[in-house]
């Protein structure tokens, strides 16, 4: 690449320059680079707000659409949001940082079994994705199964994203993660997990051939911003510190403690995360104990269930009992009474709740 300096201008049209001088100059706080000819101006070059625009009388292109992003839209061209310049092209003032929606919970039960879908999808990064919960319950999360069949290095950017709460749960093999403040390389192992907190810088680094993990996102559609100019590792931070609300969380496996699950005959281990995000999420991982597993409900806003190992049958109040196994997971909505009939011995699920403070009811 050579050292000459390069510009990028976007061209567009107009039928009377000097019209569009005040436009460009005082109401979006443009600066003029050059203007020509001198005695009758028909092509101008304005520069600002990370953009170059060429405006030339008669040009054979669109008026086009401008979008300006701000944090200051109160403050930009008299608060307006929406304006028209006299050269026809359209302007809109936007926030410039992320806003996370409120999404309201659609709730539905739902069943994702993996012998019945389509192909993998080739997500980011390489990355093949499988879509657990395809109506997402109104927008209000997203459940991936995610996997790298070929492993090594992940072609990952240092990169953070606006949610509300974010899991990542390592499934099989493993999978080598950066954090910011979290010193050096992570690497989550088979049943290990870490939430990736609202705006924390992150890197992928290299993962295990077949590598799986299953990676929760709320709401279901949220940004990603690529941080070029932030280096990881950066360094060991506080562990108390916050990113909206949310301590950063990693859980692993060969640590953990097991106690009896809200669901009798059952026994879970606690991953912190109801603690780590104060009550936003609840995630478990439940194992077959001793003992009749009733019938029970919940009211969780969201409550999902991914079969990681093992069979059962799932029982809901009006619906046809459904045969399950790994690979599968199922949505059910509050208050819904449902029941864990013959799991195998081997059965072990990973439960995700919203909020991580839910009650359960047995029947």
């Amino acid at each position: 690449m050579t050292d000459t300096p390069i510009l990028a201008e976007f061209l567009l049209p107009t039928d009377e320059l000097r019209d569009d001088l005040p436009f460009y100059t005082k109401t979006l706080g443009m600066r003029l680079e050059n203007i020509f000819p001198a005695d009758d101006p028909s092509v101008a070059s304005f520069s600002g707000h990370g953009m170059r625009l060429r405006i030339e009388k008669g040009a054979d292109v669109g008026a086009g659409h401008l979008r300006i992003l701000t944090d200051d839209v109160d403050g930009f061209a008299d608060g307006a949001r929406e304006l028209t310049a006299p050269n026809g092209t359209r302007v809109s003032i936007v926030p410039l940082t992320p806003q996370l929606e409120q999404i309201e919970t659609q709730h539905e039960f739902a069943v994702r079994r993996l012998a019945d879908e389509a192909p993998w999808v080739i997500g980011r990064a390489g990355m093949h994705y499988r879509d657990l919960i395809p109506s997402r319950l109104g927008g209000s999360i997203i459940a991936s199964h995610i996997r790298i069949p070929d492993g090594g290095p992940v072609p990952d950017m240092v990169h953070y994203h606006t949610v509300g709460f974010q899991l990542i749960f390592c499934y099989r093999g493993w999978v080598d993660v950066l954090y910011e403040d979290q010193g050096d390389m992570i690497r989550l192992h088979a049943g290990d997990c870490v939430t990736q907190p609202p705006g924390i810088r992150h890197r992928v680094v290299e993962a295990s051939p077949n590598i799986e993990v299953i990676e929760i996102g709320v709401p279901a559609e949220h940004v990603t911003t690529i941080d070029h100019d932030f280096i990881l590792p950066n360094g060991k931070g506080d562990p108390a510190r916050e990113w909206d609300g949310q301590t950063f969380v990693h859980h692993v496996k060969e640590t953990a403690t097991w106690a009896p699950a809200h669901i009798p005959g059952f026994t879970s281990r606690d991953t912190g995360i109801t603690a780590g995000t104060k009550g936003v999420a609840g995630i478990h991982v439940i194992r077959r104990a001793t003992g009749p597993s009733p019938t029970f409900s919940h009211n969780a806003d969201i409550h999902f269930t991914f079969v990681m190992e093992g069979t059962m049958t799932l029982s809901a109040e009006g619906q046809e009992p459904r045969a399950l196994q790994a690979g599968d997971g199922f949505v059910i909505p509050p208050d819904m009474k449902i029941q864990y009939l013959d799991p195998s011995e081997d059965v072990e699920l990973l439960e995700v709740a919203l909020r991580g403070d839910f009650k359960t009811t047995t029947a």
